[in-house]
């Protein structure tokens, strides 16, 4: 494609633009509406970044032993690492940037908690194989309590 072909595009998308905004205008205030209708539903708790730290994306459901796996809304981070026991369950050590007040692990109906150590760490032991979801109430910097909700993964 030449220069001459992306003018033409250009030209052609500009008059498509005009075209809409004079025949079905998007409302005045739709960008408020959206930041209001995200602030109030916080999104950001349910899509918390996963990222693999290590291995492949095999680890999450393939034959290795241990799997790390890092968590963060943007405020708060957690690092999760998965190993494998003897019997077949899951280890799960995990740590945790803020000050946690509450920590629980969800599979389905099965729910564990632990207290959180010092410095943020916190371990789970005996955990079954299967999808889970990690629950955190933490006190943020300036003292406000919220919700840390991690998406479902698989240990």
């Amino acid at each position: 494609m030449d220069t001459e072909d992306f003018a033409a595009d250009a030209a052609l998308f500009a008059r498509m633009r005009l075209m809409w905004q004079e025949v079905d205008p998007a409302p005045a205030d739709l960008v408020d509406r959206m930041v209001a209708a995200v602030a109030v539903e916080d999104l950001s708790r349910e899509y918390a970044l996963l990222t693999l730290v290590e291995g492949d994306l095999a680890a999450v459901r393939g034959e290795s032993d241990t799997a790390t796996l890092q968590f963060s809304d943007g405020t708060t981070s957690v690092l999760l690492h998965v190993s494998a026991t003897e019997d077949g369950a899951r280890r799960i050590d995990g740590w945790v940037d803020a000050a946690a007040l509450a920590i629980r692990l969800l599979q389905g109906e099965r729910e564990f908690s632990t207290d959180p150590g010092e410095h943020g760490r916190f371990a789970f032991d005996s955990v079954p194989a299967g999808v889970s979801r990690l629950r955190l109430v933490v006190r943020d910097a300036g003292g406000e309590m919220h919700d840390f909700q991690t998406p479902q993964f698989e240990v």
